[in-house]
């Protein structure tokens, strides 16, 4: 079979190669340039720089397959950096990864996959995919290494982008992928994970918002409205948030509320940031239908956050609602609230 590998540079893509090539598979790595890596300006993270696209190219040379880099600045530039910065202003805090892996990556991948002739795409994802034998459907299900497990980021996928999906190191443990790595004599055997967000370093993306986005400054206030200090644009907070306040109140105090259209903030004590529901919209349900009724499922509002059971009430127009069995903090508009069941993502949407 003909398969294309999204090829970052890391040990994880590098290593779905080259299983898949030692399987038999005839294997095509494509790498995305994302930014202009000459004339970027801002400071990036640590990952899909050019030294990345090195190394995914000495990585393919190892392996023994074609390589191509692929750019994909303007896709990038509209799907996932504009709107990170909309988000911000907005008073949202958004999640860049997922639309970068399911809705520019995927969405792009199987594209060029096609104009390769290729049969699947792969990815070095800690997840899984099967086929449900009952429904004949499949079925986006967690990655083995429950510290890796990136099912969370992908449950924008459809049916048909999951038809074609293969994910070689999904059902293998990081050390496991590190040793087959050095088996294989990849230079990137070693090479640390990235942990940041790849167009913007940590703790950097109040100012590559500002400078984007025309921020205006607020007031801080309690709840019962009055002010207890100014700031300098909603894009510098997120619900939950407690440092970096400039306030000094003697109590601690958390943001509860971002108003972008008045450019208020709010600050309340931490029992104030437990909600036991929430509405989410453009809700992707992983079979490729809504349920006909309410559904039990564990669900997760944040990446590392731990999943609570839930009731998901589907609603008109893509969207859902989602009743805690218990309180849940700091639910964030702008983040992914996932559905999972044991193993098996249902579905997610994004937090209004």
């Amino acid at each position: 079979m003909r398969i294309v590998v999204a090829m970052s540079g890391g040990v994880d893509s590098s290593v779905a190669a080259g299983l898949l090539a030692r399987e038999g598979h005839e294997v095509i790595g494509l790498s995305m340039q994302l930014y202009d890596q000459q004339q970027g300006e801002v400071t990036f993270g640590s990952c899909c720089t050019i030294d990345d696209l090195h190394d995914a190219r000495r990585a393919a040379g190892t392996i023994g397959i074609p390589h191509y880099i692929v750019n994909f600045e303007h896709k990038f530039e509209e799907r996932v950096v504009s709107d990170f910065v909309r988000e911000y202003a907005a008073g949202r805090t958004p999640i860049p990864c997922v639309h970068c892996n399911g809705d520019l990556k995927f969405a792009s991948l199987v594209e060029r996959a096609q104009a390769f002739g290729a049969e699947a795409v792969a990815t070095g994802h800690y997840a899984q995919v099967d086929v449900d034998e009952r429904t004949r459907r499949y079925r986006l299900k967690r990655g083995a290494d429950p510290q890796k497990d990136q099912s969370y980021f992908l449950f924008t996928l459809s049916q048909a982008q999951l038809a074609r999906a293969r994910f070689p190191v999904g059902a293998l443990s990081k050390p496991a992928v590190r040793e087959e790595a050095r088996r294989m004599g990849l230079t990137v055997a070693e090479k640390h994970d990235s942990q940041e967000i790849c167009f913007v370093a940590a703790g950097e993306h109040p100012e590559f918002v500002g400078r984007r986005a025309a921020m205006p400054p607020g007031a801080i206030r309690d709840r019962e409205g009055r002010v207890l200090g100014r700031h300098e644009g909603v894009h510098r907070f997120t619900i939950g948030q407690r440092k970096g306040l400039g306030l000094s109140t003697g109590v601690p105090l958390y943001v509860v509320d971002i108003d972008a259209a008045s450019a208020d903030v709010t600050v309340g004590p931490r029992d104030a940031l437990e909600r036991d529901t929430l509405t989410a919209s453009r809700v992707n349900w992983i079979s490729g239908e809504t349920p006909p009724a309410p559904v039990r499922a564990h669900a997760r509002i944040r990446y590392r956050h731990t999943e609570a059971p839930a009731t998901i009430v589907p609603l008109p127009d893509d969207r859902a609602q989602v009743a805690f069995d218990s309180p849940q903090s700091a639910i964030t508009p702008g983040q992914a609230v996932v559905f999972f069941d044991g193993d098996e993502v249902l579905g997610g949407g994004w937090i209004d």
